[in-house]
């Protein structure tokens, strides 16, 4: 098990599995795509385009990286599992 620190946030490896881990991360990624799809109507109503505009491809590059960390945590679970 391996920690690592970002600024005053500690990350904990929470399973030696690379598939887990991964899906792990995929499901946090998920979140925070769904908290930034949360926050789009809030700016809609005062017509922030630029605003609209970052949040919406910042949803869309969360929603893409779940994805792939999907697509990793299978493709790492044959591999591990070889």
């Amino acid at each position: 098990m391996w920690a690592r620190t970002f600024g005053s946030v500690q990350t904990v490896a929470m399973s030696t599995n690379p598939s887990a881990a991964l899906a792990v991360i995929a499901d946090h990624v998920e979140r925070y795509h769904e908290q930034v799809a949360d926050l789009v109507p809030q700016y809609q109503s005062d017509d922030q385009g630029d605003m609209i505009n970052a949040l919406v491809e910042s949803e869309r590059a969360l929603r893409q990286a779940a994805r792939l960390l999907r697509k990793a945590a299978k493709t790492a679970n044959g591999a591990h599992g070889a």
